[in-house]
């Protein structure tokens, strides 16, 4: 996949976000690091941190069940 130089700063400000949220719950920043792996989009990296944000789960596998949501709709 290619990426213009918006693209790249794109998804560096939305995974800094992504980051930032987590550690603001309390979780290490390395769970940001598996889930924008397995998400592998922007978009859906998005959607992730408006849950996040809403939501505040408790339990890092109500984060994970989320992130495999989303990322079966991505792959659709």
């Amino acid at each position: 996949m290619t990426y213009t130089n918006d693209g790249r700063v794109n998804w560096s400000r939305t995974y800094e976000r992504l980051i930032s949220s987590l550690v603001s719950l309390g979780y290490p920043a390395e769970l940001g690091d598996i889930i924008a792996e397995h998400i592998g989009s922007p978009k859906g990296i998005e959607r992730m941190i408006s849950y996040l944000n809403y939501v505040k789960p408790d339990k890092v596998e109500l984060i994970v069940d989320e992130m495999l949501a989303i990322k079966s709709e991505v792959d659709r």
